[in-house]
């Protein structure tokens, strides 16, 4: 599972900034920034740069909301962030615990923030460590050097406030759905919603955990207050309803998809060159990606 997890994944402004040729950054205006991580597969070769990683400025410092599948590239990160201020990195947060969100932490020990995740993340870390280093070592090469696994110091059961002073960012922890330690930020100055990888836009979403609980947390971020959104994967949206909606419309087919095929006794070999299949010209990576989330949710469905 924690295999699949990875093989899963590995794969509004102008731009104001940009570095090392290939890193760049977005400005959302308001002191928030993104930068956008490229839709590779891990057949394409991935690179531990494919989610999207971003900073929001207060007047009290820098909160970072996810930093990258390596030390490289969270190192890349934290260099932009001193290219727009010199104000301190005091919170990093992780959306949930999948590598390519969480392995670039290390560059930002010395700035000796708050790491903070969710409850169950340190642990899910933990169970993941020999997997994932072994993944990033073969995947990764030299780039994984110094990419530590960093745990949070300070983690969301419900609810969290954070102060960056002009700013409130407020943490909710949702129940099992993409995984079992999904996080989502919003920040009050803005309007911007940052919700991990609960919204894919354009990319084929995926999950390991629960497709029933995220359709129903896609269902719940709907009632969000946001202005605009800032996916786990994709361009920044303020169209964000719309890119709900996409989302748990490819679910929704893929759940029903799957569950006409148990019903029927088709295979889950089978299963997997039919299930959504609808849906396939809509998103990119489609056919790796739809094929890894039935080997996911099939058997789970089997013993409904």
């Amino acid at each position: 599972m924690i295999t699949l997890s990875l093989l899963a994944l590995v794969g509004c402004a102008q731009v104001k900034a940009a570095h090392d040729d290939n890193f760049a950054i977005e400005s959302l205006g308001d002191g928030i920034y993104v930068h956008h991580g490229v839709h590779l597969d891990i057949d394409d070769g991935y690179q531990g740069d494919i989610c999207n990683a971003s900073f929001i400025v207060g007047s009290k410092g820098v909160a970072v909301i996810d930093t990258g599948g390596s030390f490289k590239i969270g190192k890349q990160l934290r260099d932009a962030i001193r290219k727009v201020t010199p104000l301190p990195v005091i919170y990093v947060i992780n959306t949930h615990v999948h590598p390519d969100h969480i392995y670039g932490n290390a560059a930002f020990l010395n700035d000796k923030p708050q790491f903070i995740g969710h409850d169950k993340l340190a642990n899910a870390m933990e169970l993941r460590h020999e997997a994932y280093a072994k993944l990033n070592a073969r995947l990764l090469g030299a780039d994984a050097q110094a990419s530590e696994l960093v745990k949070p110091t300070l983690t969301v059961k419900t609810t969290l406030e954070l102060d960056l002073g002009d700013r409130k960012l407020t943490l909710t922890a949702h129940p099992v759905a993409h995984t079992n330690t999904d996080v989502s930020v919003i920040e009050s100055k803005s309007g911007t919603l940052f919700t991990g990888d609960l919204l894919f836009i354009e990319r084929t979403p995926v999950l390991e955990g629960d497709i029933k609980g995220l359709i129903t947390e896609v269902q719940k971020l709907k009632n969000s207050p946001a202005k605009q959104v800032v996916p786990g994967h994709g361009p920044v949206t303020k169209n964000w309803i719309e890119a709900l909606n996409n989302e748990e419309h490819y679910l929704t087919v893929l759940l029903t998809d799957i569950r006409t095929s148990i019903k029927k006794g088709e295979s889950m070999e089978s299963t997997m060159n039919t299930a959504a299949a609808s849906e396939k010209g809509k998103w990119i990576l489609f056919d790796v990606a739809n094929r890894r989330n039935v080997n996911i949710i099939y058997p789970a469905l089997e013993w409904e």
